[in-house]
Formats: C-alpha cells, sequence, structure tokens
C-alpha cells in the first residue's frame, strides 16, 4: 500500500502540486477506460489522485472502493472527496472513518451542489450540516487529516459577491482547511484575484488552480455553466472554428490549457489540479508540454 499522503505536509514544505482528478464510473467499461488511465497517470508521478464524491452520496460506496484500490494497488496517493449532500452528521463520520481505514490522509471537504440541480434552493439534510466550514470542523475533529476545500475564481454561483467568497475561504481555513483546489476557470486574471482577495481576509493557505483541458466544446460549455464559470466568446469561437476536427480540437486544447498553465505557475500557483473526466490524453499531453513527466509510451 502507498505510504499516505499528506498534502498540507507537501506544500507547506514549498513543493509544488501536480494532480489529476477522478470519478467512479457506472459501468464495467468505464471501469476498464478508468484503470488504464490510472496507470498512464501513474508513469507520471503525481503529487496525489482525488476521487469524487456524487450528489446525495450517489457513488459514496463506489468512491470508497475505488479509494481503497488506488491505495493498495497502485503507487498513487488518492485524496477522497465528501459532500454535506443527503447524509446526516452521523453517516458522515461513519465515511470519514473508512476513509481512515483505507489509509487516505487528505479529505477534499465540500457542500456539494443541490441534488436537485444547480439553481435550485440548498436543502440541508436532517440531522446534517449546513456549510463546507462545519464538515471541515469535522473532520478536523476525528483524526489528523490534512483538509482540502474548494475555491471559485469566477465567484460561487450562490454568493452575493467575489468579496463574500474571500472571506467564506479565509474562515474555512479558520477551522482547519489546510489548501483549496478551485472550480475550472479559463482566464488566469480571475485566478489572481481571487487568490488577492483571499489574502486580504487573512487566508495564506494555497491555492490550487483546477484545469480542465478542452476536448468537446458542448461538453465544456455545460461543465462551465453547471460550475459558474464563463467559457470566453473569443475562447469558444476559436474551438468552434475546428469543432468539426476533434483531433484539432484535442490539440488547441492542449495548446490553450499548457499556455494558462504556464501562466497561472508563473504567477505563483502552488501547483495544478488537472479535472482528467477518466480520459489522460489531454491532460497529459498538456503535462508533458510544461516538461512535468516524461512519455507514457
Amino acid at each position: 500500500m502507498q505510504a499516505p499522503v499528506n498534502l498540507g505536509d507537501v506544500l507547506a514544505a514549498g513543493r509544488r502540486s501536480f494532480s489529476f482528478e477522478l470519478f467512479p464510473p457506472k459501468t464495467d467499461a468505464g471501469e476498464q477506460i478508468l484503470w488504464q488511465t490510472l496507470r498512464e497517470i501513474e508513469a507520471l508521478k503525481p503529487t496525489f489522485v482525488s476521487v469524487t464524491y456524487g450528489a446525495g452520496g450517489s457513488t459514496q460506496d463506489r468512491t470508497l472502493r475505488l479509494t481503497g484500490e488506488i491505495a493498495r494497488e497502485t503507487t498513487l496517493p488518492p485524496v477522497a472527496h465528501l459532500t454535506c449532500v443527503g447524509a446526516s452528521e452521523e453517516e458522515l463520520r461513519e465515511v470519514i472513518g473508512a476513509y481512515e481505514a483505507e489509509g487516505v490522509r487528505t479529505i477534499l471537504a465540500l457542500r456539494g451542489d443541490p441534488p436537485t440541480g444547480l439553481g435550485t434552493a440548498w436543502e440541508p439534510h436532517p440531522g446534517g450540516l449546513v456549510h463546507a466550514t462545519e464538515l471541515v470542523e469535522l473532520i478536523r475533529s476525528l483524526g489528523t487529516f490534512s483538509i482540502g476545500v474548494a475555491a471559485f475564481p469566477e465567484g460561487h454561483p450562490e454568493s452575493p459577491s467575489l468579496e463574500h467568497d474571500a472571506r467564506i475561504l479565509a474562515a474555512k481555513q479558520r477551522a482547519g482547511a489546510g489548501f483549496a483546489i478551485t472550480q475550472l476557470f479559463f482566464q488566469v486574471e480571475d485566478y489572481v484575484r481571487m487568490v488577492d482577495m483571499a489574502a486580504a481576509e487573512g487566508c495564506t493557505m494555497p491555492i490550487i488552480p483546477g484545469i480542465m483541458p478542452v476536448t468537446d466544446v458542448s461538453q465544456i460549455e455545460r461543465f462551465a455553466a453547471l460550475s459558474g464559470a464563463v467559457f470566453p466568446t473569443e475562447l469558444a469561437e476559436r474551438f468552434r472554428s475546428v469543432a468539426d476536427d476533434a483531433e484539432a480540437v484535442l490539440a488547441l486544447g492542449v495548446e490553450v490549457a499548457a499556455s494558462m498553465c504556464q501562466k497561472l505557475l508563473d504567477a505563483g500557483a502552488p501547483g495544478l489540479h488537472f479535472y482528467t473526466l477518466n480520459r489522460s490524453r489531454s491532460t497529459i499531453e498538456v503535462y508533458q508540454a510544461l516538461g512535468l513527466g516524461a512519455t507514457t509510451g
């Protein structure tokens, strides 16, 4: 089993974190693709891979199983997601205990989206938690976990202002969070502004930018809408001009993402977190374009 990673320690030591995000597949075929992706990512020796957690705990069992298998069967340190959605505090305690039993030492604590969909009212589970800050406090009380949280370069969809987001991020740090990972975004200046505003509120923890290379224009627009991000018109037009050529879209996606990543690193970002959608090609090509990894063959 891979020795547990404490991401807080990695970042506190001043080392950059390079990571990949996966989600539990729903079919056997999807699981085969996932494991192929994992083996290709493993060759890059990333800091960690994170495993998502479905709304209402809909992928809870798969997330726990996959996290454990990654810990036991690969050299990849897993970071587990956990949300407040659809669970009582006691149920959350049980999941946290299950992660600890699997050797997971880093948890990404998220409130989660309303299970009825973005734009609908958030309703906490009876006996559950209301805010991610409360989940951070709960995790902190149950062990020596490194705790991460979400950050929103363009603002949380429900937030009244960017200033409010900055105050919330600082509150998450005071509650026990040691780092943040952003939702996907497309403009470096949004990330820089968010970091500066959070710092003004006393937030000093590392904030890792989340990157999703474009491989499908309509798909990226859906993901952007779900996360509250804006897919810039000029960038969308560049992709639409080659939309009929899948290879051209992929190549442009790698070019755009690599350029954005380099600017983020130059601006002082403490690392990069790639949203893979369980496919490795684009993210690996971006990784290699930045000179961060060897070829996977």
